[in-house]
């Protein structure tokens, strides 16, 4: 195999080599048709066989998006010193990754690249499904110490299923740890997996270029405009704004305060000009799924294009014209057109099925907050502001489903790809203003044959050999299997092991923290949705019983751990500790000292408690039971139980008993 990554690299090399004449020549050639490249991004259409449509796609951390700030800069874009550019949003700079994937061009000679920055992690794998549709080349990142991990297979398997032939690059050669030895040998493991995947022999003949993200890019950039094909596409015919088989037609939505909704895709074929006549062709599945679909296809008509813009660097221009090939966004369609639709020409009669999209394997009940300490600091409560605030989500998600919950207004089921995509949300919702509460994340399951299907989750760990036991015995209890156990970062690995899994994924909620736990913080955990499988049996609860005056808090220091900090507001049901042991225990954390007329001349004696532990929304996620919610407000999140009266649970949980002893 390390003679195979050898005649790779080899093969690789020559073609730089053979292609250097040629790309020399075509620099001269830009600069004698820089008009051309001018008029590129200026308000005419661009000659599609001088368009380069590339998405860069990687693991989470592999230098993707400072890649992508180097490609920018190398085409003389001006960053103003920005980092991490395309990741504008302000919790992907909070959290150091890319969320939502953005498209923007630039010129390198004379050619326009319509470059896609896409997420990482697979809970945001929708957003790569629904951008490789408009693309005709990749960019597959990889760390060159690292390799190829359980999100590099997922983003590289959309890609080939797309049929595009990645660019492979290994990043971060600079590591003293990237050896040609370890290059070598992560080259043969990305082979191996092209190679698993189903890659046909144009798709397994991939160039490899060694970077670092920090350096230059002409190499990469010369590559992108030799490798990737121009788009196939046909001028003069009808102006219909699809993408091909198998993803959605409109891919993204933005909403302009002045122009209203942005519809941004691939032009398929044709021309549109600002004041064209246009269509939306709808699908009955469109809109993200938000709602359950719209129940059958419709056309509206007698819409009418007002502006045509593109994304040109950091900024946006707008266009006169596009043609057939190039990415753009069309205004006018109004909130007719959602993320499935295709904007068309008026004589264009049918729309196309934007194909199956990846299902989502979670699912939580978002409902509004009643417990006591509702609408304090919220300035959106009522259900009818959740619900609006939702489906407005959906329309710009294809792997998010909102459904109203049957004989209730006051509740919705929102499903999604994972803990983090659900997380993003909650967490972009509290910082609108918007309260509510949110119940345990649950899986989603199938039923095949009469057969119960659970989604099942690749899950790989990379733990200090002293901890592999203790990781390989919580996931056991977790049902999970281990399928392949190497040193970690080469033959000799240092010291730690690389742990691959297939776990199902309801025993992977709220695993993060005790994996931390577990490796000490030194562990690095990476999961990715795999398939359905049969349902693995139950998985034993692994959190302890649930359980505010310093007084109190003293006495009750030794049952447990506190979430709560003294002088903190509590009521009845509220979840402030965990106990110390199994079950629930019902304690009154706000009971105060009584005070009487004997004094002593001994001061009192002086209390201290632990510190509480500040539980995170992520923590709360993974933490929260079954008969619990989360209380969400802009400034704090709370457990609690969804039934707060003491009597009525206990009542509850009698009828439920009787009810599995009769069943």
């Amino acid at each position: 195999m390390q003679r195979l990554a050898a005649g790779l690299a080899a093969r690789a090399l020559a073609r730089r080599r053979d292609a250097a004449p040629a790309a020399a020549a075509a620099a001269a050639a830009a600069l004698a048709d820089a008009p051309a490249a001018r008029r590129a991004l200026s308000g005419a259409a661009p000659d599609p066989s001088l368009m380069r449509n590339v998405c860069i796609i990687a693991h989470v951390d592999h230098g993707k998006t400072t890649l992508f700030d180097r490609l920018l800069a190398a085409c003389d874009v001006q960053l103003a010193g920005a980092e991490r550019a395309m990741d504008s949003g302000q919790l992907e700079k909070e959290r150091g990754i890319t969320i939502i994937s953005k498209v923007t061009s630039f010129r390198w000679g004379s050619h326009l690249i319509n470059a896609l920055d896409t997420p990482g992690h697979a809970d945001f794998g929708g957003e790569v499904e629904r951008v490789l549709s408009m693309v005709d080349g990749a960019v597959l990142l990889v760390d060159a110490v690292e390799g190829p991990l359980a999100q590099t297979k997922f983003v590289l398997q959309k890609a080939l299923a797309r049929g595009l032939a990645p660019l492979v690059v290994l990043n971060k050669v600079d590591r003293p740890a990237a050896t040609q030895a370890r290059c070598d040998a992560v080259a043969g493991q990305i082979f191996d997996l092209f190679a698993a995947l189903g890659a046909d022999d144009d798709q397994l003949d991939f160039p490899v270029l060694y970077a670092s993200a920090k350096q230059g890019m002409a190499p990469l950039l010369d590559a992108i405009v030799a490798r990737v094909p121009p788009p196939a596409a046909d001028t003069e015919a009808p102006f219909t704004m699809r993408v091909p088989f198998p993803l959605p037609c409109v891919a993204m939505i933005e909403k302009d305060p002045y122009v209203g909704r942005l519809a941004t895709g691939r032009v398929a074929s044709g021309r549109v000009r600002v004041g064209d006549r246009l269509r939306v062709i709808q699908h009955p599945e469109g809109g993200g799924g938000g709602g359950g679909g719209r129940g059958g296809a419709a056309v509206v008509d007698d819409l009418r294009v007002t502006r045509i813009e593109k994304r040109v660097g950091m900024g946006k221009t707008q266009l006169q014209e596009a043609a057939a090939g190039d990415i753009v966004a069309v205004a006018g369609a109004g909130d007719a057109a959602g993320i499935a639709d295709t904007l068309a020409a008026p004589g264009v009669a049918a729309g196309l099925d934007p194909g199956r999209i990846d299902p989502p394997t979670l699912s939580m009940f978002f409902s509004t907050n009643d417990s006591p300490l509702a609408g304090r600091s919220g300035r959106a409560v009522t259900a009818r502001a959740i619900g609006e605030r939702l489906a407005l989500e959906a329309e710009g998600s294809v792997s998010l489903r909102v459904e109203a919950v049957k004989g209730s207004t006051e509740s919705y089921e929102v499903r999604a790809r994972g803990e983090l995509q659900l997380g993003v949300l909650i967490e972009s919702l509290r910082r609108e203003g918007l309260e509510f509460s949110v119940s345990p994340p649950a899986v989603v399951f199938r039923e095949e044959e009469g057969r119960r299907l659970e989604p099942i989750e690749e899950v790989v760990a990379e733990v200090n050999d002293d901890h592999a036991g203790a990781v390989i015995e919580a996931l056991g209890l977790r049902r999970g299997e281990l399928t392949e156990m190497a040193p970690a970062g080469g033959p000799s690995g240092g010291g730690r092991q690389r742990l691959a899994f297939e776990v199902p994924a309801r025993g992977m909620i709220g695993f993060r923290s005790i994996f931390s736990g577990l490796t000490r913080g030194e562990g690095v955990l990476q999961r990715a949705f795999a398939r359905y499988g049969p349902y693995r049996g139950p998985i034993q609860g692994t959190r302890k019983g649930a359980i505010a005056t310093l007084y109190a808090l003293d006495e009750l220091s030794s049952r447990g751990a506190f979430f709560v900090a003294p002088g903190e507001e509590v009521y009845a049901g509220m979840v402030v500790g965990e106990a110390a042991r199994d079950g629930a225990v019902d304690v009154n954390v706000a009971r105060e000292k009584k005070l009487t007329n004997v004094r002593s001349v001994q001061a009192d004696e002086k209390l201290h408690v632990p510190p509480p532990r500040v539980m995170s929304l992520e923590d709360a996620i993974g933490y929260v039971a079954e008969d619990e919610l989360i209380e969400v407000t802009p400034d704090r999140v709370r457990l609690r139980k969804a039934i707060l009266d003491q009597g009525q649970r206990l009542r509850a949980a009698k009828r439920a008993a009787a009810a599995d002893a009769a069943a």
